[in-house]
C-alpha cells in the first residue's frame, strides 16, 4: 500500500488511527509487569506473616486461658494445705492404743476428722491438686526438699528414706515440694575394720 493509498484509507476511517494508538498505550511495559509482580509478592508475604502472627496469638491465648484455669487457684490451694497438714498431724497423734481406749464419742470425733481429711483431699484432687509421698523413690531436687541424711541399708544411697511432709502438685507443676530425709552412702571401711589388716599387723 502506497502512502497515498494509506492516507486515503485513514481519510475514509479516521477511528482506525485512534484505535491503534489506544492499543499501544494499553499494552503494559515489561517494567510495569515486574513492578506489579513485586508488589503482589510483598502483599502475599505480609498476608502470610499476619496469618502466622494471628495463629501464634490464638495458641498463646489458649495456653494462657488453660494455665489460668489450672493454676489460678495455686495461692488458695497453698493456704488450704496448711489446714490439711494440721488435720493429718492431729490424726497421727491418736495412735492405735488411744483409739482402743477412747469412748464412743471420741471415736466418732476421730472418724469425723478422718472423713473431713479425705473429703478435703478429694476436693483438692478435683481441682487438679494431688498429694504425693515419695518414700523409696530416687531423690529429685525438682520435687523434693532434702532436710537431712539418714542411713538405711534397705534402700540405695540417694533415695528418699523418710518423708517428713508430703508434697503436692498442681497440674504438672510443684505446688509444694515434699520434705524428705535422703539415704546416705554407708561409711567406707577403714583399716581397723579389716580383720586381715589386723592379723597382718600382729604378725
Amino acid at each position: 500500500m502506497t502512502d497515498t493509498t494509506a492516507r486515503q484509507a485513514e481519510a475514509m476511517d479516521p477511528g482506525a488511527e485512534q484505535a491503534a494508538d489506544k492499543a499501544q498505550t494499553a499494552a503494559p511495559s515489561a517494567d510495569a509487569v515486574a513492578a506489579a509482580q513485586r508488589e503482589s509478592a510483598e502483599y502475599k508475604d505480609k498476608l502470610l506473616r499476619t496469618l502466622a502472627e494471628m495463629e501464634n496469638l490464638r495458641r498463646r491465648t489458649e495456653r494462657e486461658v488453660t494455665d489460668a484455669r489450672v493454676y489460678g487457684i495455686a495461692s488458695f490451694a497453698r493456704d488450704v494445705l496448711a489446714v490439711a497438714d494440721n488435720m493429718h498431724r492431729a490424726l497421727e497423734v491418736v495412735g492405735p492404743e488411744l483409739r482402743e481406749q477412747a469412748d464412743a464419742k471420741v471415736k466418732a470425733l476421730i472418724e469425723g476428722v478422718e472423713l473431713t481429711e479425705r473429703e478435703l483431699l478429694k476436693s483438692l484432687e478435683k481441682n487438679g491438686v494431688r498429694k504425693f509421698s515419695p518414700e523409696g523413690e530416687k531423690f529429685d531436687p525438682n520435687v523434693h526438699q532434702a532436710m537431712y541424711e539418714i542411713q538405711n541399708p534397705d534402700l540405695p544411697p540417694g533415695s528418699v528414706g523418710q518423708v517428713i511432709q508430703a508434697g503436692y502438685m498442681i497440674g504438672d507443676r510443684v505446688l509444694r515440694p515434699a520434705m524428705v530425709g535422703v539415704v546416705k552412702a554407708p561409711p567406707k571401711p577403714t583399716a581397723n575394720d579389716n580383720p586381715r589388716a589386723d592379723n597382718s599387723a600382729a604378725n
